[in-house]
């Protein structure tokens, strides 16, 4: 079966996610990390995407991007070309070409609406190693965005966009509170289905408009009409 189209619009905002084959460890060490984040400023530089956050765990990673209008295409174009560098030296650096894919595919996004639902996917993305236990305060986690923001390294911050609208006041303690069950539960489910996440009256309209009417389907074939 040929694969769906993306159906990624600028002037939209979307969580993007990928993950290592078969949920391999894809990053064993520090050099790992440090070997991608070299990847993705490589990446920025050649197609400017704006990221508004990232956190890089180690067998997946997770970014929030906001391409201009018109520029939807950017999005396909600076994780193709980061998925690939980053696979090749990966290869390279473990000797291992020819041994099999290093992601699970294409990677999986969804959009999302610029209002406080923005905010709650910036703070399911920055918390990410905090909820797997990884570190005591999100901020700790050098390979994310709140890091870089934390460090207060201009280098380190050009990398970083600001949204469309402003965070929310002690945004550090905000993001290490957890999210609710709920919470967690609908952003997993557009993960898994690219729908949308936002207001009800907002994804209606989204689908429609970018065409994402199989995202909210339900999973399988439709049913033949029985004969009369």
């Amino acid at each position: 079966m040929p694969r769906r189209a993306r159906s990624i619009t600028g002037g939209y905002l979307y969580h993007v996610l990928n993950r290592a084959n078969a949920r391999a460890t894809l990053f064993k060490k520090r050099a790992d990390y440090e070997a991608f984040e070299r990847v993705l400023e490589q990446a920025f530089e050649r197609v400017p995407l704006r990221i508004l956050s990232y956190c890089v765990m180690p067998n997946h990673w997770h970014f929030v991007v906001w391409p201009k209008r018109g520029q939807g295409k950017l999005v396909s174009d600076f994780f193709h070309w980061l998925t690939l560098t980053h696979t090749q030296r990966w290869h390279a650096h473990y000797h291992s070409s020819g041994t099999g894919h290093v992601y699970q595919g294409r990677f999986k996004s969804f959009p999302i609406k610029s209002d406080d639902h923005l905010h709650t996917v910036n703070r399911y993305v920055e918390r990410n190693a905090l909820r797997a236990n990884l570190v005591e305060r999100a901020e700790d986690w050098q390979w994310s965005s709140l890091w870089r923001h934390q460090s207060g390294d201009k280098q380190l911050t050009k990398l970083l966009s600001e949204g469309p609208i402003a965070r929310p006041h002690q945004w550090f303690k905000y993001v290490n509170r957890a999210l609710t069950v709920g919470e967690l539960n609908a952003l997993r489910q557009c993960g898994r289905r690219g729908a949308p996440y936002g207001s009800e009256d907002w994804c209606k309209r989204t689908i429609k408009r970018l065409g994402l009417e199989h995202t909210i389907r339900a999973p399988g074939r439709p049913r033949k009409a029985s004969s009369p």
